[in-house]
């Protein structure tokens, strides 16, 4: 058995609640892998579990992903080994540790040709990326889309993928040097929502029909004006809540607005089956490889700073991927 440090909470709260303790590590047990982290990525999921927006049982560890070496494997695993590369964006939470045992049906081998802090870095965002344009409402060469936040680690992954499939992304950004990283990255055009009307300048780009899809990962800052983006029969995917949650609505809004469709997704039901899970990382790691998606790493924390990268992720003073070294 080793010693791991682990960043632990035992409340819920702001950033300070966060604490650097030291665990033990044991063997894993059977369909478990123990697996030494090199890279930490950083989510706002994560912030949502610290906060008590999504409710953990206390004390709890953090994190949802991470890369690093395979260092031992439980009886019933078969797809990874001792030595192994590895990366995974799963439950339950506890990526932010030096080192950890964890079920391994969610972990998957990660090619040479990535290295590890990248490999931190894409796993929830891009597999969350995956299901937004293949897996949530049908898509195609030539639809349009409009994606807020663009200028995060999702969203530069998604003004990418949007290009290589031929999808028109209409980007949001606070900021115009933000709007330029997310055209440089491949948005078709930006809107800095600071100085402009979001919905009048979507209607605008759109000769007034609207988007075929808005995926908003913000909430309820803008989840009234997303509605209003949307063509007849065009689908909402709320797949976040930076700005807080949405309040109750009435579903006739949805009627009026053309029968809309509205869903709220999450990447863990989408990689709740492991055979799914396993095929959208290898989608991932195939769009990665192939220079299709660049994976833009612009934060660096040390692992007993994760306050200060809290701090950094809530103020949105972050642009593309945040990752923690153990």
């Amino acid at each position: 058995m080793t010693d791991a440090r682990t960043i632990v909470i035992h409340e819920h709260g702001g950033p300070e609640v966060l604490r650097l303790e030291t665990r033990p590590v044991g063997d894993p047990g059977p369909g478990e892998i123990r697996i030494r982290h090199h890279a930490i990525g950083l989510n706002f999921i994560d912030v949502y579990q610290r906060s008590g927006l999504y409710q953990l049982d206390l004390p709890a560890a953090l994190g949802m992903e991470a890369a690093g070496v395979i260092e031992a494997v439980g009886e019933g695993v078969a797809h990874l080994k001792p030595g192994d590369r590895a990366a995974y964006a799963c439950m339950p939470p506890g990526a932010y540790a030096e080192a950890r045992v964890m079920p391994a049906a969610q972990v998957c081998p990660l090619p040479d040709a990535i290295p590890f802090d990248e490999g931190a870095a894409m796993m929830l965002k891009g597999m969350t990326v995956n299901y937004l344009f293949r897996r949530t409402v049908p898509l195609k060469a030539g639809d349009t889309v409009l994606f807020h936040a663009a200028a995060g680690g999702v969203g530069l992954i998604a003004c990418q993928w949007a290009r290589a499939e031929g999808i028109r992304l209409i980007a949001t950004a606070g900021s115009d040097e933000k709007c330029a990283l997310a055209a440089a990255h491949g948005a078709a055009e930006t809107i800095n929502y600071r100085r402009e009307d979001f919905v009048a300048r979507v209607k605008e780009l759109t000769g007034g029909r609207g988007v075929d899809a808005v995926m908003d990962s913000v909430g309820r800052d803008t989840f009234d004006g997303s509605l209003a983006c949307l063509r007849p029969l065009g689908t909402m995917i709320l797949f976040g809540s930076a700005s807080g949650p949405v309040p109750p609505f009435d579903l006739q809004r949805l009627a009026a607005g053309g029968s809309l469709m509205i869903t709220r997704p999450t990447l863990f039901s989408h990689i709740a089956d492991p055979d799914t899970c396993q095929a959208m990382a290898r989608e991932l790691f195939a769009m990665v490889t192939s220079g299709k998606v660049t994976i833009r790493i612009d934060q660096t924390f040390p692992l007993a700073a994760v306050a200060d990268a809290h701090r950094a992720l809530e103020a949105r003073a972050t642009t593309g991927a945040t990752i923690l070294q153990p």
